[in-house]
């Protein structure tokens, strides 16, 4: 191999790593390819459109965020079904279909990024968030809305945690973006958690049932 040779191949080497540099900083990913055959009724010409779309993998610590978003949302969405159901107060009831309505909206967002990035998402809840949902369901009245709220109340801090740092840390643009514009929901669910739970007399700092007493009668009127 004379010396122009060996320097050609270098630079074709040289550049065939710049190309492929983006592809290795973003992921693996796979390529899907879609061929679409129409035929003109006027001509008779046959065209053929090949569509090729890569779907890049996530880093693991951004899918574990959709997946654990996508759980969540589901808890939130059966919870406030129950609530806007089974409450007694009017702030309860209120908060729960604010719940269904806006995890609702949130959980289509997920199942959006998850289906542009190759994630699989779960389809049903979890044996604890079943749990969550089969002890709310065998409460009733006062009891009810309590454990309700301070469930709703530990759930969001915890969201909002989430999203805190996954709008900073977040590896994904997608991801990065839907953490940082979603964020300020939770935040005010938190707010609107706090603000009935001191309504109904629940607790802010677990989810066990505070026991009825003249004091929260009167505040949960």
């Amino acid at each position: 191999m004379t010396k122009s040779t060996k320097r050609i191949t270098a630079i074709g080497f040289a550049g065939l790593l710049a190309v492929m540099a983006p592809a290795f900083a973003q992921g693996t990913g796979t390529t899907e390819t879609t061929t679409k055959s129409h035929t003109n009724p006027v001509t008779g010409t046959n065209t053929t459109t090949i569509k090729t779309t890569t779907k890049t993998s996530l880093s693991l610590s951004d899918r574990k965020f959709l997946t654990d978003a996508a759980k969540g949302g589901m808890l939130e969405v059966e919870l406030g079904k129950l609530a806007a159901d089974k409450g007694t107060n009017p702030d309860v009831k209120a908060f729960g279909q604010r719940m269904v309505d806006d995890h609702t909206k949130a959980n289509d967002k997920i199942k959006q990024i998850a289906a542009e990035k190759g994630v699989t998402l779960p389809t049903e809840l979890g044996v604890m968030d079943k749990h969550t949902v089969d002890k709310l369901e065998k409460e009733s009245g006062a009891d009810f809305d309590r454990l309700y709220v301070s469930t709703m109340v530990k759930d969001h801090k915890k969201d909002v945690s989430d999203f805190k740092h996954e709008s900073k840390a977040a590896k994904d643009s997608a991801v990065k973006a839907f953490a940082s514009q979603t964020l300020p929901t939770l935040e005010h669910h938190l707010k609107l958690a706090e603000s009935a739970a001191n309504k109904v007399g629940a607790s802010t700092k677990s989810a066990s049932v505070k026991k009825s007493t003249k004091s929260s009668t009167k505040s949960g009127g």
